[in-house]
């Protein structure tokens, strides 16, 4: 059995959460005897066995077409949809009927919704990340719950080794607040977050490159008119002065409008850092009373909730649960229960 790891085309370029996913899990997965590899859609000769799984990441328009190619093909894949929305069960059933509708009178209309559900119709199994999110999938989408397995995100372990001193020499910081994402996407809520810690007593480090519009934009005036805050444009994700960051922050903040459930969060809670984080998108379900839950739509809430966290000591709770239940090791022998299953 070998297991091709595939996702859209341009995860690499976008260097999120599920790029650092593939890749661990990968990794997790050899170290365990398995032989896993990346999908190589250009090489000619490749040849997907029957005993072969083509495990795909993220079930939207990117990896449409890979799914539908891999049915015809007649090669088996379990999909890890990454998918969440805010609307109710009933508003997205209700959707999807209507779409279904109208696709009698109107040929060619695939909505994020529809692409979701035939993605996942087709796979041996569905993996999500949250039982939230499998919630949705099954009374949102319709899809098959006995198809339904959790698979939890996992984090390296080594940033239970992070050395503060690293950032703290380089930039002459600790007990700061540190925020690690994209700037200027719309879910990451960036500039709610950067004028809720202009407001605060606290030096505060946003890490992330800026997407090239208009809140980009907005992100980048309102950091440069900040006294406060410092603006790293990008850290490798394999520097050690990533690690170091979480380790040497007090609070480690994503007020995102959803999370499933924030990859840099888990990062910096085992690091030890104090977590302030949107509840939405299934993150309760991982940080449990171990953090603190903001409305990401008040600026006034996630200023406060910051606070709050600055205010506390650090605590080993978080680090633990972390550590006891989602390292790579853990999630990768559960993801490979799976791939026996198909």
């Amino acid at each position: 059995m070998k297991i091709y790891l595939a996702s859209y085309q341009a995860i690499m370029l976008m260097r999120g959460g599920p790029t650092f996913k593939v890749l661990h899990l990968r990794n997790a997965l050899q170290k365990l005897g398995i032989e896993a590899e990346l999908l190589d859609y250009w090489d000619i000769d490749l040849k997907i066995e029957k005993s072969d799984i083509v495990h795909i990441f993220n079930a939207h328009v990117g990896t449409y077409h890979l799914a539908r190619s891999l049915k015809l093909y007649g090669a088996k894949y379990v999909v890890n949809p990454i998918f969440y929305n805010r609307h109710s069960y009933f508003k997205v059933k209700s959707y999807l009927a209507l779409e279904n509708f109208s696709r009698k009178i109107l040929k060619g209309i695939l909505s994020e919704f529809y692409i979701t559900k035939t993605i996942c119709e087709s796979a041996g199994f569905v993996l999500p990340n949250t039982i939230d999110e499998g919630e949705m999938l099954v009374k949102g989408l319709g899809v098959n719950r006995r198809k339904i397995h959790v698979i939890h995100n996992g984090v390296e372990k080594r940033f239970l080794q992070g050395d503060p001193s690293l950032f703290q020499k380089k930039y002459g910081l600790k007990d700061f607040v540190l925020h690690v994402g994209h700037l200027g996407s719309s879910r990451k809520n960036s500039l709610s977050l950067i004028k809720a810690i202009q407001k605060i007593n606290a030096p505060s480090v946003v890490v992330g490159n800026v997407h090239q519009n208009e809140e980009g934009k907005k992100c980048l005036e309102e950091i440069e008119k900040s006294k406060n805050i410092i603006h790293i444009p990008w850290i490798s994700h394999d520097d050690p002065i990533l690690a170091s960051a979480y380790a040497a922050c007090k609070t480690f903040a994503l007020p995102t409008k959803y999370e499933t459930p924030g990859r840099a969060a888990l990062e910096a809670g085992l690091a030890g850092a104090n977590i302030v984080i949107t509840p939405f998108g299934g993150t309760r379900e991982y940080f449990q009373d171990f953090a603190d839950y903001v409305n990401p739509y008040s600026v006034k809430s996630i200023k406060e909730k910051i606070e709050k966290s600055l205010n506390k000591d650090k605590n080993e709770k978080l680090k633990n649960h972390i550590k006891e239940n989602y390292l790579w090791d853990v999630i990768a022998k559960q993801t490979a229960e799976i791939y026996r299953k198909v």
